[in-house]
């Protein structure tokens, strides 16, 4: 926790105020650059109050821009660009050497401070080891950050370090641990600053082709043993999510859970999908597919209005392209497939996955739980061919089961929780396990809570945050000449600001992309290494080399006291200690499919869970069951999970063991001891152990001392050759270097070549 820096200054009918980062969590780390979540902020007013002219609704202003929530989901970085994807980032770093150089500079000096900079070496500084890593720092891509607007006035004139930019959405990172190498899995999702809003309020398309609820999630894999971007080895793969892109709504002013879809506009040329589909191009160039999930037969006609209106579209806007450019679009039924027993839906969903490549547009209608699973199951493909192309496995596949997957899905269902609370209100209705069809029964009563929840929060809270995002992202700037915000009948002329004026330059039907997109393709526009392309997107590139990180520093904080249960590396998810079980004998490989009741969690294996099983245990502690065999086996199930060390799991254990010692059942009592020790130790405890037991039992001495107590110790014997490396080690401290022998120059000779040839 730390002042962090300026995330804005916004003003309403009075003075600015300046927004401050005040505290700040870390989240995950990217080749030592290091992505906190702001925890707290403060809103300070700037103009003296002797100055101050006040205004009767500066006060409702001020509430309603407080109603964003920024301890909620908001991230930022002081050196990684968090608005761009990992991508895009490291080609920052193989530029052309001319792109850094000052016009002061010649080449050849810039290839020196390129290679001096690029390295990552632990070199002495004043005696303390030091690892410096160079920022990644952009002009960001404003789309997906969330203060722009409230950095514009101050962003050329105020020190780079001062500007937080931030995106709002959600980032996680687990460690997968493969036989004791850790390999760091982070979820990065950036939400779009642009439509946005919350579910029903925001639907479809606006006139520049921003999308409602459109979410871009990167999965980053790569070896943790590594901090370093050049010299580690890492793997990237976006997604995106969002609205059909088209005129459309739902009019929710009837009260009812599926209120009818209608299409706002007519749009015969496919205006509106091509200024969308021209956004993606430039960000990812080629091929970009559509993976439609809505439903395709309906007793009455509701959501196949949208597929009906967005497939002539793509085959209209495609017609102009190169075949080998072509939009890809992919329908399919997921809520019909569900329900019936036609296929698997999974199944189906992973045949799709394996025969995507490029970057997959998922949509249903909200883009919340089927968009949220076939998601998933697109990344857990993904992280198959990402951890096969790292060389952590043999064959990119992954089965469910495993530890590895077990960790992904608890990440993606927070992903998608995250995400489903912030356009829809609740948490997800239908998750991974509700397709898999082995939800516990207790999940049923579970969503029908969460599609209440959600229903409420869209009749009567959506409006106050929609009314807050719109005040956040400036959308609607106050001022005493228009009328106040919660005078405004509808926000939709600030979200369609095009409407209001008229066009200078309509864009072509025909040649509905932007210049220059397509000569590059496949390759993305935005991530072309190219001088001329460069100035034209108009990007202006901050000098890497003044911003750097001592990750030493950063990562241990010596300079600051700290807890050690706050922690980053404690607080990860780890799949070795959260998912592995616990007995003795069990093959450690992430990759091995494991019955529900071997893992080291439950089979929910969510958050939720966990509270289930603690009052499960307190309940069973104070209300002890008959001591039957399933009752004993459960018991030592629930010994294996996570939570083992609270006081009701100890009570549970021992009342069995009690209650048949007092009524007398002598032998019963050993039984239960030995399968209790049997499990973890894989021994059985008798009267008179067995020979291989007791072998168990012979351990070489503690000490290699021949006295050894608290009052006195002799000196272990050391030999001939262990004294004279002692010696010279001595001798060396003293400046007096012993003559080398020949192994110790074909070890120096050794080292320089593999060093510096």
């Amino acid at each position: 926790h730390g002042s962090s820096g300026a995330e804005g200054f916004v003003r309403f009918l009075e003075g600015y105020y300046i927004v401050l980062i005040t505290k700040r969590r870390k989240m995950a780390d990217i080749g030592g650059h290091s992505i906190y979540k702001i925890e707290d902020t403060s809103m300070i007013y700037i103009p003296n109050d002797s100055v101050r002219v006040t205004h009767p609704d500066e006060a409702r202003y001020v509430r309603i821009f407080q109603n964003v929530d920024l301890s909620s989901n908001f991230y930022f970085s002081y050196s990684y660009d968090l608005s761009h994807s990992l991508q895009y980032n490291l080609t920052l770093l193989q530029r052309p050497y001319e792109l850094w150089s000052s016009p002061t500079s010649s080449a050849e000096e810039e290839v020196q401070k390129q290679s001096k900079h690029d390295s990552f070496d632990i070199f002495e500084d004043e005696g303390l080891p030091t690892q410096v890593v160079y920022g990644l720092q952009s002009e960001p891509y404003y789309k997906y950050v969330w203060n722009g607007k409230l950095l514009e006035r101050v962003k050329d004139i105020v020190h780079r370090d001062w500007l937080m930019y931030i995106i709002h959405g959600f980032c996680g990172q687990s460690k997968l641990l493969i036989y004791g190498r850790p390999v760091h899995i982070t979820l990065i999702a950036r939400r779009s600053s642009k439509f946005a809003g919350t579910r029903f309020l925001k639907r479809g398309a606006n006139c520049e082709g921003d999308v409602a609820n459109e979410v871009e999630t990167e999965q980053i894999v790569n070896d943790a043993s590594v901090m370093s971007l050049t010299a580690g080895s890492y793997s990237s793969y976006v997604q995106v999510r969002g609205s059909v892109p088209l005129y459309w709504s739902q009019d929710i002013s009837t009260m009812m859970p599926k209120p009818p879809i209608r299409l706002d506009q007519a749009d015969p040329y496919a205006h509106v999908a091509a200024l969308h589909f021209d956004q993606m191009l430039q960000r990812f160039g080629s091929p970009i597919i559509i993976l439609n999930l809505v439903k395709k037969r309906e007793k009455r006609k509701h959501e196949r209005i949208l597929s009906e209106e967005l497939y002539p579209a793509v085959i209209n806007l495609n017609q102009f392209l190169p075949p080998e450019n072509c939009i890809e679009y992919l329908a399919w039924d997921m809520a019909r497939y569900t329900k019936s027993k036609l296929c698997n839906v999974l199944d189906r969903l992973s045949m799709i996955a394996e025969n995507v490549t490029g970057v997959l547009r998922t949509n249903c209608v909200d883009c919340l739980d089927r968009t949220n699973t076939a998601q998933f199951m697109v990344g857990k493909c993904a992280l198959a061919y990402q951890l096969y192309a790292l060389g952590m496995i043999d064959k990119p596949k992954l089965q469910f089961d495993t530890d590895c997957v077990r960790l992904f899905e608890e990440l993606y269902e927070d992903h998608g929780d995250t995400l489903s609370l912030q356009y829809g209100g609740s948490q997800l209705v239908h998750r991974v396990k509700t397709y898999r069809k082995i939800a516990p029964w207790t999940q049923h009563s579970k969503d029908i809570m969460q599609t209440l929840s959600r229903y409420y929060s869209n009749a009567f809270s959506d409006a106050d945050r929609q009314d807050a995002i719109n005040l956040f992202l400036q959308v609607y700037q106050p001022s005493e000449s228009r009328p106040h915000l919660w005078e405004l009948p509808t926000d939709f002329y600030l979200h369609q600001r095009n409407t209001m004026a008229l066009p200078l330059d309509r864009r072509s039907y025909t040649m509905w992309w932007s210049a220059g997109v397509l000569s590059y393709l496949p390759v993305p526009y935005d991530e072309v290494s190219c001088e001329d392309t460069m100035k034209k997107v108009k990007v202006r590139r901050a000098n890497r080399f003044e911003e750097s990180i001592d990750i030493y520093t950063e990562f241990f904080k010596p300079y600051e006291l700290t807890s050690f249960d706050d922690t980053f590396c404690i607080a990860m998810t780890n799949s070795a200690r959260e998912f592995m079980p616990k007995t003795v004998g069990v093959d450690p490989s992430p990759f091995t499919v494991r019955k529900p009741e071997e893992t080291g969690k439950s089979v929910l294996g969510s958050k939720s869970s966990k509270e289930e099983t603690l009052l499960q245990r307190k309940t069973a502690a104070s209300a002890p069951p008959p001591p039957s065999e399933e009752a004993i086996s459960s018991t030592s199930e629930d010994d294996s999970e996570d939570d083992r060390d609270d006081d009701a799991s100890v009570s549970q254990r021992s009342t069995p063991i009690k209650l048949l010692t007092e009524s007398g059942e002598s032998t019963r009592t050993q039984e239960i001891q030995q399968q209790s020790v049997k499990e973890p130790y894989g021994l059985n405890l008798a009267e008179f152990p067995a020979a291989k037991d007791l072998l168990i039992y012979e351990r070489e001495p503690v000490s290699c001392f021949p006295e050894d107590s608290i009052y006195s110790l002799s000196p272990p014997q050391v030999d001939r050759d262990s004294r004279e490396e002692f010696e010279s080690s001595v001798l060396t401290g003293r400046g007096q270097v012993r003559a080398l022998c020949r192994e110790d120059m074909l070890m120096y000779r050794e080292y320089v070549k593999n060093r510096y040839m």
